[in-house]
């Protein structure tokens, strides 16, 4: 089989490493020396300079080219989608298949990446792959459990059946809502965690956190139409604790040096890579004040990230909030 990968960045990286033992895989990189990179040297040099890249893997700085492959897969950051997919539409056959690897909201529509892709193609077969899975792990082999989602339960099996490997476990589903608003709504909570560990507090406080942002995260979700039992999976829970406590986020750690007293600008200095938890912050807290949904801990961040409010006068006011029953 030949599959495409729209997008050369870490995560894109490892998928194409994982499905390179059975496929012919061909990334998109717009960047030519790292096209040139993979090709003749097979390696990521920006991502992953000490690992070989198999020799089934390709790359090409023509986007049309990778719309010859019936399986494509969606490795762009979410704020870039639109740009980047908006003038293929008459390249898009009625039998390709569009898997989604990123995660987070549009800001401005508020779109879900499979709204994104649907208001430009219309109807599609899409479906979304998502859980706790760091490209850092996932390249090395790694065990590593996901869920692919699509309302299309055939095709859902179907990708599962192209990924599966020894290592990496797939389950299935049908909620795509579900698996698209917990994979957005998990990269603000790691950012507030990783904020709290670095204004220095402790587990107490990240448990805290944590167990709050799932019931954030489920109110929040089951208002727009997910089912609650998919927060309560993979791509809700799982993926929370993967990028709330591990070294590899960097959301975790876009978090811990806002915490630390650093402004966003430094972020872009100090993480070479896109944090899509701070447009899918401003993005979440939007779509919910619009519709009444109550999430303290995105409000708090989001007046950190965007109105300037002091971090510790922000914990402060979370834990000044009016008592009430647990649930």
């Amino acid at each position: 089989m030949k599959i495409s990968i729209i997008g050369a960045g870490s995560w894109a990286s490892a998928i194409a490493s994982l499905l390179s033992d059975k496929n012919e895989v061909l990334l998109y990189a717009r960047d030519r020396d790292l096209e040139r990179s993979i090709n003749e040297d097979h390696v990521n040099f920006k991502y992953f300079p000490k690992k070989k890249l198999s020799e089934n893997i390709r790359a090409t700085s023509d986007l049309k080219t990778c719309f010859e492959n019936r399986i494509l897969i969606n490795a762009i950051p979410t704020q870039n989608v639109r740009r980047v997919y908006e003038n293929t539409k008459e390249w898009l056959r009625d039998d390709q298949v569009i898997i989604n690897l990123s995660k987070g909201l549009e800001l401005n529509t508020h779109y879900r990446i499979s709204e994104i892709l649907k208001d430009i193609y219309g109807d599609l077969n899409f479906a979304v792959l998502s859980g706790p899975s760091h490209a850092e792990e996932v390249i090395d082999n790694m065990p590593t459990v996901v869920v692919c989602a699509s309302e299309d339960l055939k095709l859902a099996k179907e990708i599962q059946n192209i990924f599966s490997r020894s290592y990496f476990r797939v389950y299935t589903s049908t909620d795509v809502n579900g698996v698209e608003l917990g994979g957005s709504v998990k990269n603000i909570l790691a950012f507030s965690i990783g904020m709290a560990s670095g204004l220095g507090y402790g587990d107490n406080s990240k448990a805290a956190l944590i167990t709050r942002g799932i019931h954030e995260m489920e109110r929040f979700a089951s208002h727009l139409g997910a089912e609650p039992k998919t927060i309560h999976g993979l791509a809700g829970i799982g993926d929370l604790i993967v990028t709330a406590t591990s070294e590899h986020s960097r959301n975790n750690r876009a978090g811990k040096l806002i915490g630390q007293g650093k402004s966003l600008d430094d972020l872009s200095k100090e993480i070479n890579m896109v944090i899509e938890g701070i447009p899918t912050t401003k993005a979440v807290y939007e779509l919910s004040r619009d519709m009444g949904i109550e999430m303290p801990i995105t409000n708090e961040l989001y007046k950190v990230l965007f109105e300037g409010k002091d971090v510790d006068q922000s914990v402060r006011d979370l834990m000044g909030r009016d008592l009430k029953n647990e649930y």
